[in-house]
């Protein structure tokens, strides 16, 4: 898509919706982990040097500890698509923590929107598919906002690369 050529963003499942839920030592996850990574440096082959991340707990927190991790030495920028200024307030003290250290390391800050809302998620999830022109995903199906992102990126005309949970 003109204008937005350089621009990679993310979806994928929460840990309520992965096989292994929030056990990131479990082989399943790391293997997840190991094809986003060659996902992404792919995508960095192909001339994509923006990335924006969802920062929701799981898939979009993978995904943007990764990025941080290779833009040591690849040249790209990091952005973190915030759908409300309260995202992570509900969350454990281990998470909000590791959640602000992540926004913190991003080069950019987008909030969408101040306050949470019913349709801030979706609101975060378009934004971020009106700023790119390809989209990784981790999907194998299930309903949710990750099949509604996908759709919605199709419907834009973006590149998609679909990445399933487990192999």
């Amino acid at each position: 898509m003109r204008g937005r050529p350089v621009t990679c963003c993310f979806s994928g499942y929460r840990p309520s919706k992965l096989p292994w839920g929030e056990r990131e030592d479990d082989p399943r996850c790391l293997a997840l982990k190991a094809r986003l990574r060659r996902a992404i440096e792919d995508a960095w082959q192909q001339g994509y040097r923006h990335f924006i991340c969802g920062m929701a707990r799981g898939v979009d927190l993978y995904c943007c500890e990764l990025l941080l991790e290779l833009r040591q030495r690849l040249p790209m920028t990091v952005e973190a698509a915030i759908p409300c200024l309260e995202q992570a307030e509900s969350w454990r003290a281990d998470q909000r923590a590791r959640y602000q250290a992540l926004v913190a390391a991003c080069d950019l800050e987008t909030v969408v929107q101040e306050r949470y809302t019913a349709g801030c998620m979706q609101r975060r999830n378009r934004y971020m598919v009106d700023h790119s022109s390809l989209l990784i995903a981790v999907f194998d199906g299930q309903n949710g906002g990750t099949q509604a992102t996908i759709r919605y990126a199709m419907g834009r005309g973006l590149d998609l690369v679909l990445i399933p949970p487990e192999e």
